[in-house]
């Protein structure tokens, strides 16, 4: 069988142990052994330098949307900067849209909900969660695969009613759904509150999913209603931060139902919800401190990308599209935004276009909302629902001001640093366009600025939360720690050198440096820090 010898490395074995001088030796898709400095050196077909490197486990993205272009042939190539960062696994089918279960019946609604995570369409070979990782399985995918089922994703299979309170029945199909995808394999179940439709489910409805998911020991992740001190979830008269609110009322949830709750991404949208920050953590430590199984996630970034209709309020959005040329709609639209965007702390450069998604306004690509205003010689305003209707809210955006700014990240480096708090990229990825710089350089960022340059926590606790922590988060037992048995995804990287290439200007985030190898099930899927072309070892991960 095929032998491998990472030979002289420093081990981090995803455990949260202490690191020592050693060696690990794949055989196939499996780790064979890990060998202390001093200990025999095995035989081995190959060997790998690793001589003032870490191996580490490979790194786990846990909140990925990488699912949606996994069906399509090229994926390897646009998932390639996923790779070179280090990630052999991704967890998707996150913020409530999973690619199944569906019924064709309805698909066009998810289909059109997904165009904004998809590089384009695909055909939907598959109706049940079961035959979808079958599919995925198939398709030889780039990296591992495991999936969440998603809430929205649900309602769209059992339910014909396109938002608010479903009828018992349909509510009864959509759980009979949930339960039977876990059994097929799915590692979890999501929720896309901050979208339609999660954003017009009721309380009632989001704990009978959470009993469901309890009742099978499967984790719940959460894209909040709001993340900002003002949104459109919550009227402008609302006394409670609505980030504030919309994380107490997940919390009571939890609470009533017992579920493993994951808070996704875990920002503080707009200059006036950085002072929270410190409350929502005692927020989640008191409900840890109560038994609550609360863990959260986030990226090192203080941008992060979302729809054009992010922002936009319930009313506004139900009555798409004769809304966008209705004069009434348009002037209360105005005052709504512009006075949220005010009392968030929000203002239009702080809105940049990742993809128009309207053919011939590339151009617009890389630009903020203030700077296509000025280009198109019309308010900031009207360039947005402009861009929005043209695209039909295809557009992708990457808002910064995500609890920080680059002269201030205090809040993005509180909650990176707390004890519950995983790593994600969170990342839309498409060919064109204007990156996010999580695709190119999440992991890398942590592993330098943050672990060796601020010392936000040590190398062994960075590796611990994106390996062995996120697997076990979602019940993955073969994989996140160096281990004899356990799959071989494998990390080399420098970590005198490790770091990204963040946006500067105008230039876009480059690729990350450091990642010198990464092996996936054993195939050598990285070398030098590149992707070797046509390697597809990942495996589908049912749980």
């Amino acid at each position: 069988m095929d032998t491998t010898l990472l030979r002289s490395g420093l081990i981090v074995d995803g455990l949260g142990a202490p690191a020592f001088p050693g060696h690990v030796l794949l055989r196939g898709d499996r780790i064979d052994a890990v060998l202390r400095e001093g200990d025999a050196t095995p035989e081995a077909a190959r060997h790998v330098d690793a001589t003032g490197c870490v191996i580490a486990p490979g790194f786990i993205d846990m909140h990925s949307h990488a699912d949606w272009q996994l069906p399509l042939d090229d994926h390897p190539e646009l998932l390639s900067s996923m790779l070179e960062q280090g990630v052999t696994t991704v967890i998707g089918g996150n913020c409530g849209i999973s690619p199944a279960p569906l019924r064709h019946e309805t698909l066009g609604r998810l289909h059109d909900f997904a165009s904004i995570a998809r590089d384009r369409p695909f055909e939907y070979a598959w109706e049940s969660f079961a035959e979808y990782l079958e599919q995925m399985g198939k398709g030889k995918p780039a990296l591992n695969l495991a999936e969440l089922v998603g809430h929205s994703t649900l309602r769209y299979a059992g339910s014909d009613a396109a938002r608010g309170p479903m009828p018992r029945e349909d509510l009864s199909n959509c759980l009979d759904r949930l339960r039977q995808s876990v059994e097929e394999g799915a590692c979890g179940l999501s929720f896309g509150l901050g979208y339609d439709p999660g954003m017009y489910s009721p309380l009632e409805e989001l704990q009978a999913f959470c009993h469901v998911a309890a009742e099978a020991d499967a984790t719940a992740t959460v894209h909040l209603k709001a993340y900002s001190r003002i949104s459109p979830c919550y009227p402008l008269t609302t006394p409670e931060a609505h980030n504030v609110r919309a994380l107490r009322e997940m919390l009571e949830v939890a609470r009533q139902t017992g579920v493993r709750l994951q808070l996704s991404h875990f920002i503080f949208v707009g200059r006036r919800s950085w002072p929270s920050v410190e409350a929502c953590l005692e927020m989640v430590d008191a409900a840890r401190r109560d038994g609550l199984d609360i863990m959260i996630d986030a990226f090192p970034y203080t941008c992060g990308n979302t729809t054009i209709h992010a922002p936009f309020p319930h009313w506004f959005l139900a009555a798409l599209p004769g809304a966008y040329r209705s004069r009434l709609a348009r002037m209360r639209l105005r005052v709504e935004l512009e006075l949220g965007f005010r009392l968030a702390g929000f203002i239009y450069s702080d809105v940049q276009v990742m993809d128009a998604g309207v053919e011939g306004w590339e151009e617009l690509n890389g630009l903020t909302i203030a700077e296509i205003a000025r280009k198109w010689k019309t308010s900031p305003f009207d360039a947005m629902l402009t861009l929005a209707e043209r695209s039909k809210g295809a557009t992708t955006m990457l808002f910064h001001s995500y609890s920080g700014e680059p002269q201030d990240q205090h809040a993005l480096e509180t909650v990176l640093g707390h004890e519950a708090c995983l790593f994600e990229t969170d990342v839309i990825v498409k060919n064109g366009g204007h990156p996010n710089p999580a695709a190119l350089g999440t992991f890398p960022r942590i592993l330098g600025p943050l672990v060796r340059d601020r010392r936000l926590f040590n190398l062994e606790t960075a590796v611990h939360r994106m390996t062995g922590a996120s697997a076990g988060r979602f019940g993955i037992s073969d994989r996140g720690v160096l281990a004899s048995g356990k799959a071989a995804d494998v990390v080399v990287f420098d970590a005198a050198q490790i770091c990204d290439t963040p946006p500067e200007g105008k230039q876009p985030a480059g690729r990350s440096r450091g990642i010198e190898h990464v092996f996936i099930n054993g195939a050598h899927a990285v070398k030098a820090g590149v992707y070797q072309s046509g390697v597809r070892a990942g495996h589908v991960i049912r749980t």
